[in-house]
């Protein structure tokens, strides 16, 4: 059984920040003090000088995902070497069905691609069509499984996407299964029309896969659902929220008291705006992922909504895919799939904009990192926090070491960053995960299928 201590850092986690050691013995922390003692033969980091932070937990990946006609390019072991390289030891990856296919046929299927991550993992059930059997089905992702949140498209017409009659009968049975409701929260039917209109008119180029999604189709659909949801009664998610108009959808709702309401904004959409589509030839594909990158002043409003408390979590919606593979829309902007790689590079990012630049304190920090999402999905406090009896998930992190972001010496399987060049001030040194110590100043010691799925607890336990 592994023995590993902690000693000289500062324990920070998102009430908390203390001077003490940390003892780990198999994947449980034992024991937080002052000069603990430990057995012999026991592991010692020296952490002096750093913080030791609760392991990141990333609410909104995509491993290995078939869709638009190829697979994302990161599996299970890749993506999750990444996010152990970013801090991140924990993911929620999306059990996506087919059509007309049943939940647990392919909740068989992700976990045969599951086996080989190096970091535990769970699932958000998506809801892609709707029957009495989808419903029974539900019912046993819930109880035998331990799956708690189910996902629902309102975009990608003819593909994933339900109609308002669909959600609603979801939404009740979610309701009834003490689950909560995750929705990618765009109109579906106005971006399929405004995708028609724009290659009508011969506009086939990347840089218009921005202009067939403008804000309002998120600012409407994320109003429409949270509606819903208030009529049903059942706690609603808004995934990758990236605008003002859907941050205000949900300020609304917050006011009026609709309390389980809650959104999540992906780093990307923090950092960049619409001007990367502003790029020569088919640069700009490298950036086309849904919602979009949006206009100036967007990514200010997301700032304000975090700080705000109005936006409860961070993400990466980590789904990257090769140039190579972009390039099957070099003709229509329709067919270029949607993704970027962003696991890696989270922590650094929102350290080093949030809490270096005066919009975060570094609690808040650790609570949109982890705890948040950890505590909205059933994972807390065996992940999110750094108490006795928790995972021996921790990152041992140096606010003052600098990384330039770059492809040349990323870990994510793609060719192109889209923070490529941003020197970030804050990194990792040390990961542990499952009380082993798997990433060291850039020493990677990860074993293939260490990762466990991780069943959760039901809404609002």
């Amino acid at each position: 059984m592994s023995k590993l201590l902690i000693r000289g850092g500062e324990i920070l986690t998102g009430t908390d920040r203390y001077q003490a050691e940390v003892y780990c013995e198999g994947s449980i922390i034992r024991a937080i003090g002052a000069q603990l003692a430990v057995p012999a033969g026991t592991e010692v980091i020296d952490a002096t000088g750093l913080l030791v932070m609760p392991g990141g937990l990333d609410p909104h990946v995509h491993m290995a995902l078939p869709f638009m006609g190829t697979v994302s390019a990161d599996d299970f072991e890749s993506g999750t070497i990444a996010g152990i390289c970013g801090g991140v030891t924990t993911i929620i990856d999306f059990c996506i069905p087919n059509a007309n296919q049943s939940l647990l046929e392919a909740l068989r299927q992700w976990d045969e691609k599951a086996k080989i991550a190096v970091a535990d993992y769970s699932y958000h059930m998506a809801i892609t069509w709707w029957s009495e059997q989808v419903a029974e089905e539900m019912a046993v992702v819930v109880r035998e499984r331990g799956i708690t949140s189910f996902k629902h498209f309102m975009a990608y017409k003819g593909a994933l996407m339900l109609n308002d009659d669909q959600l609603y009968h979801s939404f009740c049975r979610v309701k009834e299964l003490n689950g909560i409701a995750t929705v990618h929260a765009e109109n579906g039917d106005l971006v399929w029309n405004l995708q028609r209109k724009l290659l009508a008119e011969g506009k086939t180029g990347p840089e218009y896969h921005a202009v067939s999604r403008p804000p309002e189709v998120e600012g409407e659909a994320t109003n429409r659902v949270i509606r819903i949801a208030e009529v049903v009664g059942v706690p609603v998610y808004i995934v990758h929220l990236s605008s003002k108009a859907a941050l205000e959808a949900v300020i609304a709702a917050r006011l009026r008291g609709q309390r389980h309401v809650y959104a999540e904004s992906l780093i990307n959409h923090l950092v960049l705006d619409d001007a990367v589509y502003r790029q020569p030839g088919f640069e700009a594909a490298a950036y086309v992922m849904s919602p979009p990158f949006r206009p100036a002043g967007n990514p200010a409003a997301l700032w304000d909504g975090l700080k705000a408390g109005m936006i409860q979590a961070t993400g990466t919606d980590h789904c990257p895919f090769t140039m190579q593979q972009k390039a099957m829309g070099k003709d229509n902007f329709t067919l270029i799939p949607n993704g970027c790689p962003a696991i890696e590079d989270r922590m650094s990012l929102l350290w080093h904009h949030g809490v270096n630049g005066g919009r975060l304190s570094p609690q808040e920090f650790v609570n949109l990192f982890t705890t948040n999402a950890c505590r909205i999905f059933g994972l807390y406090p065996r992940k999110g926090t750094i108490a006795v009896g928790s995972d021996a998930d921790l990152v041992v992190f140096d606010p003052e070491k600098t990384r330039t972001i770059s492809a040349r010496t990323h870990h994510h399987r793609v060719d192109r960053s889209i923070f490529e060049g941003m020197t970030v001030k804050g990194n990792p040194t040390h990961v542990i995960a499952g009380g082993k110590l798997v990433y060291k100043e850039g020493d990677l010691r990860v074993e293939r299928g260490a990762g466990r799925f991780l069943p959760r607890k039901p809404y609002g336990l």
